[in-house]
């Protein structure tokens, strides 16, 4: 008993703590920020060499630790753990504020920067910050370019996965998002949220200059221009101007003679839609203008 009590009699100097001789030396690292430990790969640094082994498998592919429930792999044995919480359901990590469950703590502890406002994440480049440091990864493709995910279907690229989960629906013509009130649906969750104004008449973006309201903020940008006097869209045959890229994409139809608009009942032609629909009236009978 006096050897094991010898064996753990090292002080650490900092915090009081005690540890073997062996552990010390490791624990002095946590204090001095010493990473002596280097990735051949990635040259990513650590404190601790069982970690550094552990790194080691992202570049491997090494994954030796397996769910008993659906055979998914881990390269790290917390992981697995972590990860098995999904079958059990075990939540042992309650936020505070909002009583939210969690299954691992570090989920916990990005979460709770929801209420604290805290998003230690910044980009070097225009210094946005970002409350989680996925969110900073994919933000800094902004800025170098990269767009790694691919269509497979018309080969466009996007920096975000999730954007690419949404840009397929353009092709597979999935609409998941239903209007409640009026059933319509669409492919993104933000134009359902922007369709859901027209029944609730919440138009929250204001004009600082005349004091009218919109329920788009896009539809502010461009009404904006009708006060600064901006046409940023030019015609590049006639050199004419316009204030909304709409109208310059039906302006281009003079000189391309693009009419996409068909009358159904005399198969009559027209390069704008307020053109075709005045016209449709003639077969109507329609007389409210």
């Amino acid at each position: 008993m006096e050897k094991h009590k010898e064996h753990k009699s090292y002080e650490c100097s900092e915090c009081l703590k005690c540890f073997s001789k062996n552990y010390l030396v490791k624990h002095m690292r946590v204090h001095t920020g010493d990473k002596p430990y280097q990735c051949s790969e990635c040259l990513k640094c650590f404190s601790d060499k069982s970690n550094l082994v552990k790194h080691m498998r992202v570049h491997i592919g090494d994954k030796p630790y397996q769910c008993s429930e659906c055979l998914k792999c881990f390269s790290v044995k917390g992981s697995l753990v972590t990860h098995m919480k999904v079958h059990t359901g075990d939540k042992p990590y309650q936020c505070s504020e909002c009583l939210k469950c969690f299954s691992d703590k570090s989920y916990l502890v990005k979460h709770m920067r929801v209420h604290t406002g805290d998003k230690p994440y910044q980009c070097s480049e225009c210094l946005k910050c970002f409350s989680d440091k996925s969110n900073l990864v994919k933000h800094m493709r902004v800025h170098i370019g990269d767009k790694p995910y691919q269509c497979s279907e018309c080969l466009k690229c996007f920096s975000v996965k999730g954007s690419l989960v949404t840009h397929m629906r353009v092709h597979t013509g999935d609409k998941p998002y239903q209007c409640s009130e009026c059933l319509k649906c669409f492919n993104k969750k933000g134009s359902l949220v922007t369709h859901m104004r027209v029944h609730t008449g919440d138009k929250s973006y204001q004009c600082s200059e005349c004091l009218k309201c919109f329920s788009v903020k896009g539809s502010l940008v461009t009404h904006m221009r009708v006060h600064t006097g901006d046409k940023s869209y030019q015609c590049s045959e006639c050199l004419k101007c316009f204030s909304v890229k709409g109208n310059l994409v039906t302006h281009m139809r003079v000189h391309t003679g693009d009419k996409p608009y068909q009358c159904s009942e005399c198969l009559k032609c027209f390069s704008d839609k307020r053109s075709f629909v005045k016209h449709m009236r003639v077969h109507t009978g329609d007389k409210s203008y």
